[in-house]
């Protein structure tokens, strides 16, 4: 017998990486200041949870110029977005396994 839990994504436990995850399904791409603004966290800690969720291959991180300042921007890869869908319909499925 399957686990109820066994399909929810340990990398989008934090509030931080499913608010990240979040604005990513709904925005083709969003800023690092945005971000930081939308979720009300620190520069390092929103940084973390982007160098963590980078490393498992769920956002693509791009940098530029805009004038003199640099720009980053985040946008959820394919593979990412198939992680948190599935991640979500894990969810839905504990929580309609409590009716």
């Amino acid at each position: 017998m399957k686990h109820l839990i066994d399909n929810i994504n340990k990398s989008f436990e934090s509030r931080v990486r499913l608010g990240v995850m979040s604005s990513l399904m709904v925005n083709e791409s969003i800023d690092f200041l945005t971000l930081k603004t939308l979720l009300d966290v620190t520069d390092g800690n929103l940084a973390s949870h982007i160098s963590a969720l980078e490393a498992e291959g769920f956002l693509i991180v791009k940098k530029e110029f805009v004038g003199k300042k640099t720009k980053t921007s985040y946008t959820a890869t394919k593979f990412g977005k198939q992680a948190f869908m599935n991640h979500l319909k894990a969810l839905e499925q504990l929580i309609k396994s409590q009716k």
